[in-house]
Parts: C-alpha cells; structure tokens; sequence
C-alpha cells in the first residue's frame, strides 16, 4: 500500500490540543507491561472506567510497539486530555514512513493493529513536525 493510499484510513492531521497527564521515552517493547501498569494505576477511578481504560491500554500498546518495530529511532508516547477524551500520541523518527495498514494479509500474521485503533478511535491521523513524525488517536470519556 502506497503512502496516499493509507491516508484513506489513517488521514494526515493534527491532533486537538490535550494537556498532558502522562508521557514515556520508550526504547524496546519490554518496557510496555510497565507502561499499561502505570496508565491504570494512574487513570484509575478518573474519568475513564473500566472499558475506557481497556480501549486506551490497548490502543497505546499498538502505537507503542509499531513505533518500536517499525519507526526506528527515538520513540515517545504521551497520553492526554481535552477534557471530553484521551488524546494517544506516539512519535517516531520515520517520517518518510507514514501509518500503513496491512492489505491483502493473513490476519494471523498481525499487521491489523492501525485498523483496530481506528476503530476504537472517534478521531485519529499522523503528521510530522521536524524529525519527527506523531500518530494520535483520541478516545472520547
């Protein structure tokens, strides 16, 4: 699938402003159990309950680990607020390499997580700014 054509699924767009409630530098994907851990420790009994934390885990772990996979040098991943939703956003140092879904591949060999969030998403997309190229999904309360 060629770059424009997974702008079809995964558009090219800023995020809303969010302020900031938690944020990680990752290097490896061990450190994920730990990062799922502290998102529900620390969002638990807030606004988000039991499915909604699920959804954001869950859509965090999947940017998170495609960054590390796939994006290649510095990765950070932030978790925000607009007050009405959690804004995911994960940056990476691949910014020739947008978002690409997996086409025509057998979903036992994975690559179907950029559809998955997007389905849990109400909004989601990617830009680049500078060396880094940021792919957001915002989860509403």
């Amino acid at each position: 699938m060629t770059g424009q054509a997974a702008g079809t699924l995964w558009p090219s767009a800023s995020p809303p402003p969010a302020h900031r409630v938690l944020s990680w530098r990752l290097s490896g994907v061990a450190q994920l159990p730990g990062v799922r851990a502290e998102v529900r420790a620390q969002l638990a009994g807030s606004s988000a309950g039991p499915d909604l934390l699920d959804r954001l885990v869950l859509a965090l772990d999947e940017m998170a680990s495609n960054a590390l996979r796939h994006g290649g040098g510095e990765v950070q991943a932030t978790v925000g607020s607009t007050g009405s939703a959690y804004l995911i956003e994960v940056s990476d140092q691949a910014v020739r390499t947008p978002p690409t879904p997996a086409v025509g591949r057998d979903p036992s060999l994975g690559g179907l997580g950029l559809y998955l969030i997007a389905e849990l998403a109400a909004q989601h997309g990617w830009y680049v700014d500078g060396r880094h190229k940021h792919v957001w999904a915002l989860l509403p309360h």
